[in-house]
């Protein structure tokens, strides 16, 4: 093969079981999960858009909060899923740029909007009085314009970043989707340390990774001088899901691409992208949902209406 990447017709997914029984069993598990993630943003997207007491700043960002959830998860999960149903691990390579191209958008929206929703639940707290003022209409259509147009340019970046650089490893990647860690494994070592320098050196992230660390503290400060504890339940049941899923999100997708590759292992990789790829999209609608009373409310009552 030559060094160039552009001599790669396709690219070899990470198969999950060599057996007929496993891969049908690996087919039927995230089939479960996919459904589940359908069915958990799909309900929180319809219910949101068709009760009128959720149409605030909050409940907007989370609508694309899920938005975004859906497309993380039928970006990656599918493909598995026909790959395992068809005892295949191909995908073509344009297929790959594609796959990663959208998941990056996505993911980089993601890390963006996490963003934006701490800054909306830190306006709540900390400023109430000026909520309204600061995240009006026009203000948070703005800000998540924002967050899917610099989603946007980093995926352009590091996709085309990542297919310029020579592969000189083959055409196998030990993962079940096309991810830009198992892409440089193929690339020359001098081309993995140009991406991950472009990685580290990513301010953006770091400055939104500060802002909701900085936005906590301030929340959590405002919220222990709360005198009632009907206040201190109201603030952590907004407060704490969101700062549950920004935890896991972070804590997986930064330990994904910035550990050393000499503590990489085909399972703690699988592990790690799992846990940022997969559950996050089927476990959000859940941790939301759970401690928070008004959107329950209009989920039953949405349910009821449909029966």
């Amino acid at each position: 093969m030559s060094n160039s990447s552009s001599s790669i017709s396709q690219f070899l997914l990470l198969a999950f079981a060599d057996t007929r029984e496993l891969q049908l069993l690996h087919f039927c598990l995230f089939l479960g999960i996919y459904l589940a993630a359908l069915l958990g943003n799909g309900l929180i997207i319809i219910t949101i858009a068709c009760d009128h007491r959720l149409h605030t700043p909050m409940y907007f960002f989370l609508l694309n909060l899920s938005v975004i959830d859906l497309g993380c998860i039928s970006t990656t999960v599918p493909k598995s899923m026909t790959n395992s149903l068809w005892d295949t691990r191909a995908i073509s390579y344009t297929g790959c740029v594609a796959q990663l191209f959208f998941f990056r958008i996505l993911i980089s929206t993601e890390f963006c909007l996490l963003t934006v929703m701490a800054y909306d639940r830190y306006v709540a707290i900390c400023h109430p009085l000026h909520y309204g003022t600061l995240l009006g209409s026009r203000a948070c259509v703005h800000m998540a314009a924002a967050a899917w147009a610099s989603g946007f340019l980093c995926a352009v970046l590091h996709t085309a970043n990542t297919f310029s650089l020579r592969l000189c490893h083959g055409n196998a990647l030990d993962l079940f989707f096309c991810e830009i860690p198992q892409i440089l494994k193929l690339s020359c070592s001098d081309a993995y340390l140009r991406e991950i320098g472009l990685i580290v050196v990513n301010c953006f992230a770091f400055g939104c990774f500060m802002y909701i660390l900085v936005s906590y503290v301030q929340i959590f400060r405002a919220v222990l001088r709360i005198p009632s504890q009907q206040g201190w339940h109201k603030a952590f049941s907004t407060c704490l899901p969101h700062l549950a899923v920004v935890s896991l999100f972070l804590s997986t997708g930064v330990f994904a691409h910035l550990k050393p590759p000499s503590i990489s292992s085909l399972f703690l990789d699988l592990v790690v992208a799992l846990l940022y790829s997969v559950v996050p999209p089927a476990m959000n609608p859940l941790i939301y949902s759970m401690r928070n009373q008004e959107l329950k409310d209009a989920m039953r009552k949405l349910i009821a209406g449909c029966f």
